[in-house]
């Protein structure tokens, strides 16, 4: 399996090496030259296996032998292993025909534990093999940050640099990040929005002379094809135990950066039978404008009581841009280059392929905290303020009321307490034993301006201490 840049410019790379890699020397996004396929057959074979051999199958074909059955396998079924629920992604049936697939039993309470629990594995197995030394960088609009921290926490002596939008994220989510002990971690709240925390995050990976030393940067953002890859399986696991392949299944994806729906695009690639697929938008709603106008362009960030979705520039769409431009890395080029100075209008034919599987609902803050109690109320299950957007956007839509729809909930509600109690929800609501301690311990992070300069030297003190 060889990998390639979205914008055309850079060498074909293995899996390891794109690993590694984060963004393409040319700005692009790498992508599988080729997408693997499955039968009907083989689809329906997985419906009896547990998560980790299902995720087994799917991701083998992505690592392109780089990696032994064995050791993959091993390597999957310990990323696993932390999760606290024994289905790891277990399915609960809201009404007829209306189930939310659980993400958030993972360490640290959200969807990206699937991941970077499993990133972090791969990346000390690889780094294992050679003598290079990385600085694992991201930026976090909430719940990236920390699953980072506990996924990396077992790659030896590399040093993680995290930077988060100061006081535009929940209490719990900078508690979780700020309060992980180690040397090697560094918190940076930036005096901006996540969307210029991605774009400083970028602007190191784009030009890394920047770095004393030998080290290379490795993302923990979905701009690293692992992270994509390791999500394609719990849409394949969700379809399986409701009927797949003898049924086509919709899902309602709570987007922001377009990782977590673009994983649901490549399974649908794979063989999944994929009904349609909802992008669920709260206020910044860029893409939901996409569907309806055409039109792509930067906003103005609101901050909402869904702060994890608080982003308008989706760094994965441009990986979805790819394929509705038939591949062409010179064209994606040009439109990115374009995106970045005016906005670009996509073609009609782009659209049509675009709203073929897609489609979107916007959904307010208001509507928001209305999804939460109505759920609460009718069926006395609990949601967050992002797997709330899910819901609601999935009610909305117009699918046949005969197709199966799944909507995905990507964080534990405990996380957002400031939103349930803004519901009005009157229940008792408690954080897993192993998170319920972060309100009692010391927190550590440094508050940075939105300058380069200011993170590159700050960086350059970090891995020199």
């Amino acid at each position: 399996m060889k990998y390639i840049s979205t914008r055309g410019k850079a060498p074909a790379l293995n899996f390891d090496e794109i690993l590694l890699a984060g963004l393409a020397p040319d700005g692009g996004l790498y992508v599988p030259e080729e997408i693997p396929k499955f039968s009907e057959d083989e689809i329906k074979n997985m419906s009896t296996l547990s998560y980790s051999e299902l995720a087994f199958i799917i991701i083998k074909p992505f690592v392109g032998g780089v990696i032994s059955d064995s050791e993959l396998r091993k390597m999957i079924g310990e990323a696993y292993s932390v999760f606290e629920h024994k289905e790891v992604a277990p399915l609960i049936q809201l009404a007829p025909n209306h189930w939310i697939l659980e993400l958030f039993h993972g360490p640290t309470l959200a969807f990206k534990d699937f991941a970077l629990q499993l990133l972090g594995i791969l990346l000390d197995h690889v780094l294992d093999k050679t003598d290079r030394r990385v600085l694992v960088m991201g930026a976090t609009s909430g719940d990236t940050g920390s699953a980072a921290i506990s996924g990396c926490s077992r790659v030896s002596d590399v040093p993680i640099f995290i930077l988060y939008p100061h006081e535009r994220i929940s209490e719990f989510q900078r508690r979780q990040m700020t309060t992980m002990r180690g040397q090697n971690v560094h918190i940076g709240a930036v005096k901006g929005s996540f969307d210029d925390c991605q774009a400083l995050v970028k602007a190191c990976f784009r030009d890394q002379n920047f770095i004393s030393g030998e080290f290379n940067l490795v993302s923990v953002n979905s701009i690293n094809w692992a992270r994509i890859v390791a999500q394609i399986a719990y849409y394949f696991y969700a379809a399986v135990k409701i009927g797949a392949p003898g049924k086509a299944i919709a899902f309602s994806v709570p987007t922001g950066n377009f990782g977590d729906i673009f994983a649901g695009y490549v399974a649908s690639k794979m063989g999944l039978p994929v009904e349609g697929l909802v992008i669920a938008t709260n206020e910044n709603d860029v893409l939901h404008r996409v569907m309806h106008s055409g039109f792509y362009k930067k906003t103005l960030l609101k901050t909402s009581n869904s702060p994890s979705m608080d982003i308008s520039v989706s760094s994965n769409f441009e990986r979805l841009l790819f394929d509705l431009y038939a591949r062409d890395g010179a064209l994606i080029d040009d439109l990115m280059e374009r995106f970045d100075s005016e906005g670009i209008t996509l073609s009609s034919s782009a659209m049509n392929k675009f709203r073929k599987l897609f489609s979107s609902q916007r959904v307010d803050q208001n509507e928001t905290l209305e999804q939460i109690s109505d759920s609460w109320r009718k069926t006395k299950y609990l949601l967050d303020p992002h797997s709330a957007i899910g819901v609601r956007a999935a009610l909305k839509s117009n699918f046949s009321p005969n197709t199966p729809i799944v909507s995905l909930a990507t964080a534990h509600p405990a996380k957002f307490t400031e939103a349930v109690i803004a519901a009005g929800v009157d229940c008792k609501l408690e954080a897993p034993n192993h998170a319920s301690n972060i309100f009692n311990l010391d927190e550590r992070y440094e508050v940075f301006p939105n300058d380069i300069n200011e993170i590159q030297s700050h960086i350059n003190r970090f891995l020199c201490d």
